[in-house]
């Protein structure tokens, strides 16, 4: 008994000297450096509105998906991830239920439905879409809000995002902030 106790203090003081360091020290530090460097971001990325009465309102991350459905919204990707093949029946019968389901929300849009209004992104909350899907959405949003095709683009092109350093990614538009600046908050 004796010598497994020798055995055993030693790893537990190990345990709990590891677990002070690494679960309370080191995440103080990282916490405490990123909100000194970075306080947005390491705060959520928040979009808050302040109004003219003084009040604020907190609407979502800039870095999270929201889902909007209303004709008068831009629709974003899919949400929720999927482990499916591109190439499996069961993704190829996902996709076709989501442009069926395009289809019937817009059925006077004839053009091809862009990829990445059909299928999710890889971590399922992705709050971008392309222009081509934004493009797609706008006769529909313009004719549900009243307002001119080119006020609609507008607003989308303020909220692009071009490529980073000029050549790696692609143009992406945030689907919260054009809704939030379609509903005249920003």
């Amino acid at each position: 008994m004796i010598k497994i106790m020798k055995q055993i203090k030693p790893a537990l003081v190990c345990l709990v000297g590891m677990t002070i360091l690494c679960g309370v020290f080191y995440t103080a530090i990282v916490t405490g450096i990123a909100q000194l460097i970075f306080p947005w971001q390491a705060n959520g990325s928040m979009i808050t509105v302040r109004f003219a009465d003084g009040t604020q309102k907190e609407y979502g991350s800039e870095l999270i998906a929201q889902e909007f459905l209303g004709s008068e919204y831009l629709i974003g990707r899919p949400l929720g991830t999927s482990n499916l093949s591109p190439v499996s029946a069961e993704q190829s019968e996902l996709v076709q239920t989501r442009i069926d389901w395009w289809h019937s929300f817009d059925p006077d849009n004839t053009a091809e439905i862009p990829m990445d209004l059909v299928t999710a992104s890889a971590s399922g909350v992705d709050p971008h879409i392309s222009p081509a899907a934004a493009d797609y959405q706008v006769g529909r949003i313009s004719q549900a809000r009243g307002m001119k095709e080119s006020e609609v683009r507008n607003i989308i092109q303020t909220y692009t995002k071009g490529r980073f350093l000029v050549f790696i990614g692609e143009p992406a538009v945030n689907v919260l902030k054009v809704n939030l600046a379609l509903d005249g908050l920003l």
